[in-house]
Parts: structure tokens; C-alpha cells; sequence
């Protein structure tokens, strides 16, 4: 029987460096819908690899095509490649860790301001904020803005009459990506009844993906926020801000919601 040759320290170096790439990119998809697609193409390559080292014609087929598996990867993975590279050039390196929590600390400030005014008003709004999985499909249905959040900006964009009041805002971090966006809307019967498309916009993003979506209702001024479907009504503006900050801590996130509140 040979013997097991005693790994050297490059050997070693190489392993680690290799698990610390896959454990980066899995990393940098976490949270989104491109986790399970990735598991699943994982699975085929491993079939395929075991299948092609025994099999002459399937080995010449998956030899046939790899090139278009490899063009195909970052088509399928566009948007979570996008938020992917955009996650990694907001962390770390252009803005410390400490100057990023002030921003976003900044930006839930403004917004909870702006909120509370429309609430104050009566003005309806409905604003998005994106969580690890990226809304780009629901941001290409409205105008591109990318400024940033800003009280008087989300007010104005929200004001009776202007053209882009009807639509969703989706905030992307400390950035106002987008305004007038479409949203889906849930096909689920809501607990209240007197909940219109805004509460039903709400509840039918935040099923899809991980976003917190806030609601001023146009009739009462009443603020709710959704996540994960659920709608949390009658929130002052301390309320807010705790459930905001809460999104971006997922640890603490809507801790014992679990349902509509009327």
C-alpha cells in the first residue's frame, strides 16, 4: 500500500486560498435568490464530473459545452453579480465601517423625518428599502434618481401632483435609486379590509425578497411598515426608527411580529 504524502505548507497555502474564494463569493450571494440556483448548479457540475470520468460520449459532451456554460453563468447571474460587486466596493475599502454606520445612521434620520411628515399631511407614500436581495427588475419600472435620502427630496417626490407621486421610492442603502416604480401587488386577503394597492404594494414586495417597505396611508396618515408579507400598522416615529435600524442589524429584525396589526 503507498503511503499518504505529508502535505507541505504551499499545498496548504493553495487549499486555504481556494476555500477562502468560495467561501467569499458564497458571501457576497448570501441573501439572495441566486443561493438556491447556485446549490442547484453545484449538484449538476458534481453529477456531471463523476458521470463524465466514466462515461467517453457524456465526457465529450460536457467538454462540448463548457464554453457556453461559462458564458451562460454571468447572464443568469447579472443582477446578483451587480449587487455582489456593489456590496464589496461599499465595504471596507472606499468607506470605513464607522463612516458607513453614520450615513445609513443619517439617512434613517431624514427618512423617518420625511415619513412623519407626509403622516403629518395625509400625503400618501409608499418607500422601499432593499435588503440583500437587489429589486433592480422593480427599479427599471421607474425613473432613476440616485441621490441621496434626503426628507426634502422623498417629500417632494411624494407630493399630490407631481408625476411620480402614485409610484414606489426604492432606497438602496444611503441612495433614493428610484422613484415611480411598479410594485406587485399580493394576492392575499389582507386583515383589514380597508387596506388599499400601497398596503397591498407593500406586502406583495416584501414576499418576494427581504425588503422593508414603509406605508403612509393617503386617507388617515397612518404609517405601517411590511416584512416578509406582514404588515405592522399605527407606527409613531420613534417606532420607525427602531424598525429600521432593526433592518439593517437581520438579528433583531421584526423580533415577534407575526402578523397584521390593526
Amino acid at each position: 500500500m503507498g503511503t499518504i504524502p505529508m502535505p507541505t505548507i504551499s499545498s496548504i497555502v493553495d487549499i486555504l486560498l481556494v476555500a477562502l474564494i468560495f467561501y467569499g463569493i458564497l458571501r457576497l450571494f448570501q441573501g439572495t435568490q441566486a443561493v438556491s440556483l447556485l446549490r442547484g448548479i453545484l449538484v449538476v457540475a458534481l453529477v456531471a464530473t463523476i458521470a463524465a470520468s466514466r462515461l467517453t460520449a457524456f465526457n465529450w459532451l460536457v467538454r462540448a459545452m463548457l464554453p457556453m456554460i461559462l458564458v451562460a453563468i454571468p447572464v443568469i447571474f447579472q443582477p446578483e453579480l451587480r449587487r455582489a460587486l456593489e456590496r464589496l466596493g461599499r465595504t471596507g475599502v472606499i468607506i470605513g465601517r464607522a463612516t458607513r454606520e453614520n450615513v445609513i445612521q443619517q439617512a434613517i434620520f431624514e427618512t423617518v423625518i420625511a415619513v412623519e411628515s407626509l403622516a403629518r399631511e395625509q400625503t400618501g407614500a409608499l418607500i422601499v428599502l432593499e435588503g440583500e436581495t437587489g429589486l433592480e427588475e422593480y427599479i427599471e419600472t421607474g425613473e432613476r434618481v440616485d441621490a441621496k435620502v434626503s426628507a426634502r427630496l422623498l417629500t417632494t417626490i411624494f407630493f399630490p401632483g407631481t408625476p411620480l407621486h402614485d409610484g414606489a421610492v426604492i432606497v438602496r442603502g444611503d441612495q433614493i435609486v428610484a422613484a415611480g416604480c411598479l410594485l406587485p401587488l399580493t394576492a392575499r386577503t389582507l386583515a383589514d379590509s380597508s387596506l388599499g394597492t400601497r398596503h397591498r404594494a407593500a406586502a406583495g414586495i416584501t414576499e418576494q425578497n427581504d425588503a422593508l417597505a414603509i406605508v403612509v396611508s393617503e386617507e388617515t396618515g397612518i404609517i405601517s411598515v411590511a416584512r416578509n408579507g406582514r404588515i405592522v400598522r399605527r407606527l409613531d416615529g420613534q417606532r420607525l426608527r427602531r424598525v429600521i435600524e432593526g433592518f439593517y442589524r437581520p438579528r433583531r429584525l421584526f423580533t415577534g411580529t407575526t402578523g397584521s396589526s390593526a
